[in-house]
C-alpha cells in the first residue's frame, strides 16, 4: 500500500457514526418538535427540536431518517419525542 492510497481511503460518516453511538447508549429524555421542513409531497423531512436537561433548555435539527420519514406524521410541530443525548454533552442528540 502506497501513501496514495492511504489518502484515497474513504473517510468514516461521523454524522452516523455519532447517531449509532447515541442511539445505543445515549441517555432518554422527552423532547417537543417546534417546526419542520417538508417536501414537495407535505413529507417531514427536517425536524427542529427542544429538550430540557437538569433546568437547561437545548434545542437542536435533524434530518429524519429514511426509517422515519415513513412516520413522518409522528413529528408534526407540537409532537412529544423521544430524545437521546450524550450526559457529558447535553447538546449532542437524536430524535428517535
Amino acid at each position: 500500500m502506497g501513501l496514495r492510497d492511504i489518502f484515497k481511503r474513504k473517510k468514516a460518516d461521523g454524522e452516523a457514526e455519532r447517531r449509532t453511538a447515541l442511539l445505543r447508549a445515549g441517555r432518554i429524555t422527552e423532547g417537543s418538535i417546534f417546526d419542520v421542513i417538508t417536501d414537495e409531497g407535505g413529507g417531514i423531512t427536517h425536524v427542529f427540536y427542544n429538550y430540557e436537561i437538569n433546568g437547561v433548555e437545548y434545542e437542536s435539527s435533524q434530518p429524519l431518517d429514511t426509517e422515519q420519514r415513513t412516520r413522518s406524521a409522528d413529528y408534526y410541530p407540537g409532537a412529544l419525542v423521544t430524545v437521546r443525548f450524550n450526559p457529558r454533552q447535553p447538546g449532542n442528540s437524536v430524535v428517535v
